[in-house]
């Protein structure tokens, strides 16, 4: 494995530490260069509560790789958690950096409903 991918998990274990601790549940995402998902997972840590990637049909469409699409993911997954009943969850950026894709889902989550 690469150092840029151990630093990377380094990091997310550091912070997935930290966020079992406060026992909320999760708003989890991972990157890749062609698609962004995200995933509310609860604090056990056993179950997926709501999923969205740019994956989903009506997302597919466009280009996957952007900062619109991760915002637009970020918008659907800030809806199907409001569907499940949660709105409070701790951010697990999974090691990734806060800038780009992770800021503008993170940005559009927060500001379609959900507090973290």
């Amino acid at each position: 494995m690469n150092t840029k991918k151990q630093s990377r998990n380094r990091r997310a274990k550091k912070s997935r530490a930290k966020i079992s601790e406060l026992r909320v549940d999760r708003l989890c995402i991972n990157r890749t260069p062609q698609h962004i998902y995200a995933q509310l997972i609860a604090p056990s840590g056993d179950k997926v509560l709501a999923s969205a990637s740019t994956l989903d049909k009506d997302l597919r469409s466009g280009k996957t790789g952007n900062i619109e699409a991760a915002a637009s993911v970020g918008k659907l997954i800030a809806e199907r958690a409001k569907a499940a009943g949660v709105t409070r969850v701790a951010f697990d950026r999974s090691g990734f950096k806060y800038h780009g894709r992770v800021k503008a889902l993170a940005e559009a989550a927060r500001e379609n409903g959900l507090e973290f």
